[in-house]
């Protein structure tokens, strides 16, 4: 089998990549530039708890190293804190838990790192993985499908033909992937637009993050943003009017000073300006994420970024989300509705992201009409604005797939837990099939279903014994005979499970089902439904294994299968070199 081909090394190609190649897929990634990147502190991005997890799975040593963890969100408005939360600087894990659904939580902390250290800690992964080639300098013109794969064309010193499974385009807002499959782009142009300065200083608040509305002194930003990065630096957000003037540099100094002063009693401190820039977001979806054998992912298929919400966290849970499917279709060969239901779960999850965003604006930004004078509006504002930067609620919460193509039909043996179906699940403590005992999450991103088995007692007893004992051996019986690759969980407790409950866990952590007990004949159909039935896609349909072709090198080629230059004869997608962001 052909590698996929990826167009596009910023980190959600990157990450799609090691995502593969932990799932032992080949791929190459096709780089338009040198492959190297320019340090700019002031363009840094913020990861939820569950994607910077994943990402540290994938290899990323600089999460820990250059990244920061906030301790505390801090909201104010004019001279007064009205929201304060301390941050979960776990991974969101749950160790306790209440059976009130009311009670209060911290929510896991978001974290804070430089876009370029990202990314360089995704390129030092890809040089240690042999499934990988990465090639530079390397621009696309052309794309071509037939039955068995694709072919894509490059210019530059290493221009030639390759051949793939699948291309995958994450090549950022302006895809030349999107525009030669001829997909429309619409959305809304520069909704919001922030100054951005990196810097070093003191603030009265170490680690924590602040968004400050309508701060007080004259001529201020109408909101203000302040996230901690690693060795005293700061990058800093000044919301621009929509139609202001062009930023100067003795503007943006001013400014600094400024907000320095206003948040240090009158007093600017000293400062070490790194970095700045001008930050322009937009909104904007693809229509399509899918064409054949050709998808888009991060910045090529979605742009969003106001009130919270992360471009680049949507495009990492991209890659969450398509990575296990098409490695189980370049191993095994998948139905049409694996591959559909990307675009179904992600692209629906992202048209609510934006437009919850959207209709949250004229609310946000003034002109909410009566609504904004009404009593508790405000707060609601501010709570609603919390929400989406730290990672709850509509703005920030991490989607939910309820009624994807891939859900099982509802049977008897169902039992309702504290996870909704088609949610990500807890991220309890479990027992691997080793004996160790790890964080569910670890388990996650290796291209099987998990099996979780509740069982209450099971801490306190030798492996050896329970691992023989009750339902232990029905359901090893169970997982053993379904059609996709399973492993077996045990944990102590999972929020809302009864005792015995089987959980059925995607490997992208989303919950399939969870039924009262083993019950083999409903897990069966559950798993089949989780892999979008049965493989049609060249593949034999009673073993699952892939045939043959001719165009590739077989299941288990290595990264330069299908790289040699040469010619196929295709259908062309077409090139629509006129269409940009339509």
């Amino acid at each position: 089998m052909d590698p996929v081909i990826i167009v596009g090394a910023g980190p959600v190609g990157l990450a799609l990549s090691l995502a593969l190649a932990a799932q032992g897929v080949p791929s190459v990634v096709l780089d338009e530039g040198s492959g190297k990147d320019e340090p700019r502190p002031a363009r840094s991005v913020v990861l939820r708890a569950d994607m910077a997890a994943m990402v540290e799975r994938l290899g990323c040593t600089t999460l820990r190293d250059e990244g920061v963890r906030w301790v505390g969100w801090r909201g104010m408005r004019r001279r007064q804190v009205v929201r304060h939360l301390t941050l979960d600087l776990g991974l969101g894990g749950t160790e306790e838990w209440s059976e009130d659904p009311d009670a209060p939580s911290a929510p896991a902390a978001p974290l804070h790192i430089p876009q370029h250290a990202l990314a360089r800690g995704l390129r030092d992964a890809i040089a240690r993985q042999k499934l990988i080639r990465l090639v530079t300098e390397a621009r696309l013109d052309t794309i071509e499908q037939d039955r068995d794969g694709v072919v894509a064309h490059t210019r530059g010193p290493s221009g030639t033909w390759w051949r793939g499974s699948h291309l995958v385009g994450c090549d950022g807002a302006r895809s030349t992937v999107r525009k030669l499959l001829g997909i429309r782009f619409p959305g809304r142009t520069a909704v919001e637009r922030h100054a951005v300065a990196a810097l070093r200083t003191e603030l009265p608040w170490p680690g924590e993050a602040l968004l400050h509305r309508q701060p007080p002194w004259r001529g201020a930003a109408d909101e203000i943003a302040a996230r901690p990065l690693p060795d005293g630096v700061w990058r800093i957000d000044w919301l621009l009017p929509p139609r202001g003037d062009l930023v100067t540099p003795d503007a943006l100094v001013a400014r600094i000073r400024e907000t320095l002063a206003g948040w240090c009693d009158g007093v600017t401190p000293p400062y070490e300006l790194i970095d700045t820039g001008v930050h322009t977001l937009h909104h904007r979806l693809a229509r399509r994420w899918r064409v054949d054998r050709v998808l888009l992912a991060g910045d090529a298929a979605h742009l969003l970024g106001a009130v919270g919400t992360q471009g680049l966290d949507e495009g990492l849970r991209d890659v969450d989300n398509l990575a296990w499917k098409l490695a189980h279709t370049w191993h095994h060969g998948a139905s049409e509705r694996l591959l559909d239901s990307y675009q179904s779960e992600r692209r629906a999850a992202v048209a609510h992201r934006l437009r919850g965003a959207d209709q949250s604006l004229p609310v946000l930004r003034g002109g909410g009409g009566l609504r904004t004078y009404l009593p508790g509006a405000t707060r609601g504002h501010d709570a609603l604005l919390t929400d989406g930067h730290v990672g709850r609620g509509p703005l920030g919460a991490p989607p939910a797939y309820p009624h994807s193509p891939l859900a099982p039909p509802y049977t008897e043996g169902r039992a309702p837990v504290g996870t909704p179906e088609g949610a990500p699940v807890e991220d309890v403590r479990v027992t691997a099939p080793d004996g160790t005992t790890v964080r569910l999450r670890d388990r996650l991103g290796q291209g099987r279903l998990l099996v979780l088995l509740v069982a209450p007692g099971t801490g306190v007893w030798d492996r050896r014994h329970w691992r023989g004992a009750g339902v232990m051996p029905r359901l090893e019986e169970a997982v053993a005979a379904l059609p996709a690759k399973a492993e077996v969980l045990v944990t102590e407790a999972y929020p809302g499970a009864p005792a015995h409950a089987v959980l059925l866990v995607r490997p992208d952590g989303h919950l399939v089902a969870a039924f009262s007990g083993v019950r083999p004949e409903e897990l069966y159909a559950a798993a089949d439904a989780a892999r979008g039935g049965s493989p049609t896609d060249g593949t034999d349909a009673d073993t699952g294994t892939a045939v043959e072709t001719g165009t590739g090198t077989g299941k288990n080629a290595g990264p330069t299968a299908g790289m040699t230059a040469g010619t196929t004869a295709g259908v062309s997608t077409g090139s629509d070199r006129t269409a940009d962001m339509r």
